[in-house]
């Protein structure tokens, strides 16, 4: 079975649904993007990707052509249409078509809005029980990574050279300090049983994930520090872990060839990963 696609208002099979060659989606990546996982054919942290959504097109003054009610009604039609149990909707929305120039298109183009679901059992995840290794490599992305648009060409060069490397996804530093994972929030444990994670700014995206979790530690007891660390810092932490829409919580067993901990899952990263599972599942729509 063919899945149902969202494009411009209508619904089309997937070898019906076309973009124009002229989208500055295609010719520009003039584009922005958001991912909502589903679970039991319903929207885990809906509100959070909602709103990062509207404040990405803000930043990069483009209109989404949908009420926020319009578009909750299309999140439920996509997953209702494709009977969606377990997995994700990616969105894209772009400024439009128009004719290749550097200058946005006059001011009333018609925007491009493309919706598809992806099945994926993401609650069964080997990476969750045995834990992901890292490789280290300097951040080459452009200075807005607040905003979630569609320039992810280095985020992939990055996640293979550190394939190549023999690690399974990267981590970006800057200046000496690490940023964020090719497609992920970083976060690190220390000695002291602290949870650290980058603060934000534009240096990195700002985690629908990584906020649930953070709120999840604090309510837990867990002392939470929003700031910058370092590769060492990192490697010498007691547990390392990612958190992401896609995989929730996922432990980090090594970076650039250095043991987090005792090699294996860290308690606090297991244990933050069946709090966001049960509290997120319980409070989807």
């Amino acid at each position: 079975m063919t899945r149902t696609l969202y494009l411009n208002g209508a619904w089309l099979p997937e070898s019906e649904a076309k973009v124009s060659v002229f989208d500055r989606g295609f010719l520009m990546a003039d584009g922005i993007y958001e991912v909502t996982c589903v679970l039991d054919g319903k929207l885990v942290d809906y509100a959070g990707h909602a709103a990062r959504l509207q404040r990405s097109a803000q930043e990069l003054g483009m209109a989404l052509p949908l009420t926020e009610a319009e578009l909750l009604e299309v999140h439920r039609e996509i997953v209702a249409r494709n009977a969606l149990d377990q997995g994700l909707i990616y969105l894209q929305l772009t400024r439009g078509v128009a004719e290749r120039d550097f200058v946005y298109p006059p001011a009333g183009t018609p925007p491009t809005l493309v919706m598809f679901t992806q099945a994926k059992n993401v609650l069964e995840n080997a990476a969750a029980e045995a834990g992901i290794r890292v490789a280290l490599l300097p951040d080459l992305r452009w200075g807005r990574r607040d905003i979630k648009t569609v320039q992810l060409l280095y985020p992939c060069m990055a996640k293979m050279e550190a394939k190549a490397r023999g690690a399974d996804d990267a981590w970006l530093f800057e200046d000496g300090f690490v940023t964020e994972g090719s497609a992920a929030t970083s976060h690190i444990v220390t000695a002291e049983g602290v949870l650290v994670t980058r603060d934000l700014s534009h240096a990195l995206l700002p985690g629908i994930t990584r906020a649930s979790v953070l709120e999840l530690a604090a309510a837990h007891g867990v002392r939470v520090e929003e700031r910058a660390f370092t590769p060492d810092e990192a490697c010498a932490a007691r547990e390392a872990f990612i958190t992401s829409a896609t995989n929730f919580v996922v432990p980090v067993v090594a970076i650039d060839g250095a043991t987090v901990g005792d090699g294996k899952p860290g308690a606090l990263t297991r244990d933050l990963r069946r709090f966001y599972i049960e509290t997120r599942r319980a409070s989807a729509i």
